[in-house]
C-alpha cells in the first residue's frame, strides 16, 4: 500500500482534476508514459514518482498556475528517476499547485488529504515528569520514518490534553516514548483505559516502564516498572519468539548497546516474553537467569507491546532495532498478527488427570 500528498482542496476535486495510472516497468514504459501525458483537457502540473522506500518528487520547480512542465522533460524525468518495482504516478491539474520539493514529507496537517490514506494512525506522546531523554527527538523521526515508510501516519506530541475519548479515538494505537513519571491527569487516565478496552493498542519504550507508579493499571498494562540499570554497555539478548513481528526477522542472539533495565518483578506469566537478557554478558543485572526485555500481551480488551531498548540516540538508526519497534507498532495497532498469549499463564488451566 502506498500514500501519495495531495495539496489542500484536491480531495473534493480529485474525480474532475486527477488523473492517475499505474505502471509496471517494462521496456516500452516511457511510451506508455508519453501516451498517459498525452490525455486531452488535462492542465498538467507536474507528477509524483512514489516507491515503497522513499519517493522522489520531479517537475515541481517550475509549478505556476499556467506554467506547464513540458511532456519531454516529464518522460525524461520518469525514466532518471524510475526504480525496479511498480509504481504510482499521480498527474496533477492546474487548480492544484502548490505542493514544493520541500514539502513533500510533510504531514498531513500541514497538506491536505491523502489518495490511498493511511490504514493506521499512530500517536506518540513523549511528555517526561522525571528523567528526560535525549534520544527522545531521534525516536520520534524513526517513527515518523517507520511511518512513511510503511503506510501509517504519526503525531507526535507532549500535550496530555489529547488524551481525551475524542481525540484519541482518531489514533490505532499511543505510543510512549521514553516517557518519565506522572504524565497523565486522573480524568485522562481513565480515558486511556477506555481507550484500551475499546480494542486499541498500546506501544512502550524503554523508560515507558518508569511511568505512573501511582496508577495500577498502567503498571499492569507496560507488564512491570523499572527499578535500577547499570552503565550503558553492550550485552547479548535472547530473542525467544521467532514468529511475531517485532521479533521474527531478529538474530536468536542479537547482541547490541543500550541501557538495560532491570524492573521491580519479573513479568513472566502476565505477558508473553519476547527476548530476554543474558546477565553473563554484561554487568549490573539483576533478575537472573530469567530477565525479560521485550513483551506483549492482550490487555483489557486492547493490545500492548513493550521493548526495554531505546535509551540511546544510537538505537533508533539500529536497522535491526528499528524493525524490532516497526514489529510492535504493527502488532500494537493490529497492523500485523502475534500470538501474545501463548506463555501467558492465564491462558492455560490445570486439570487433574486420573
Amino acid at each position: 500500500m502506498h500514500t501519495v500528498l495531495i495539496p489542500k482542496g484536491c480531495e473534493r476535486q480529485k474525480r474532475r482534476n486527477l488523473c492517475h495510472h499505474c505502471l509496471d516497468p517494462a521496456p516500452n514504459f516511457t511510451k506508455r508514459a508519453c501516451r498517459l501525458f498525452s490525455t486531452p483537457n488535462l492542465p498538467l502540473q507536474g507528477f509524483v514518482i512514489f516507491e515503497s522506500d522513499a519517493f522522489s518528487i520531479v517537475g515541481f520547480d517550475r509549478v505556476k498556475k499556467g506554467n506547464v512542465v513540458g511532456q519531454r522533460s516529464l518522460v525524461k524525468q520518469i525514466h532518471r528517476t524510475a526504480p525496479v518495482g511498480r509504481l504510482l504516478i499521480l498527474i496533477l491539474a492546474s487548480e492544484c499547485v502548490g505542493v514544493l520539493p520541500s514539502q513533500a514529507r510533510g504531514g498531513a496537517d500541514d497538506y491536505g488529504a491523502s489518495v490511498g490514506a493511511a490504514a493506521k494512525q499512530v500517536l506518540v506522546y513523549s511528555r517526561t515528569a522525571g528523567f528526560r531523554h535525549a534520544s527522545i527527538p531521534n525516536g520520534i523521526a524513526a517513527i515518523t520514518e517507520l511511518g512513511v515508510q510503511n503506510d501509517f501516519s504519526v503525531t507526535a506530541t507532549e500535550d496530555p490534553s489529547v488524551f481525551s475519548d475524542a481525540s484519541l479515538a482518531q489514533f490505532d494505537a499511543v505510543i510512549f516514548l521514553n516517557t518519565t513519571g506522572d504524565v497523565l491527569a486522573s480524568d485522562q487516565e481513565a480515558a486511556f483505559e477506555r481507550y484500551i478496552r475499546a480494542g486499541n493498542g498500546y506501544v512502550g519504550i524503554h523508560s515507558a516502564a518508569d511511568t505512573e507508579y501511582s496508577w495500577e493499571w498502567y503498571g499492569d498494562l507496560v507488564g512491570a516498572y523499572f527499578a535500577s540499570h547499570p552503565s550503558i554497555q553492550t550485552g547479548q539478548i535472547k530473542v525467544l519468539d521467532s514468529v511475531h513481528p517485532s521479533t521474527a526477522n531478529l538474530p536468536r542472539v542479537w547482541s547490541r548497546t543500550d541501557e538495560w533495565y532491570n524492573y521491580q518483578s519479573n513479568p513472566r506469566g502476565n505477558v508473553h516474553v519476547l527476548a530476554t537478557l543474558d546477565e553473563s554478558t554484561y554487568d549490573g543485572g539483576t533478575l537472573g537467569f530469567d530477565h525479560p526485555i521485550a513483551w506483549c500481551h492482550a490487555f483489557d480488551g486492547g493490545r500492548a507491546w513493550y521493548t526495554g531498548g531505546g535509551h540511546t540516540a544510537e538505537s533508533f538508526d539500529e536497522p535491526l532495532y528499528r524493525d524490532h519497534l516497526l514489529g510492535g507498532i504493527n502488532y500494537a495497532t493490529g497492523a500485523a498478527p502475534g500470538d501474545c498469549e501463548a506463555t501467558i499463564e492465564s491462558s492455560y488451566r490445570i486439570v487433574a488427570i486420573d
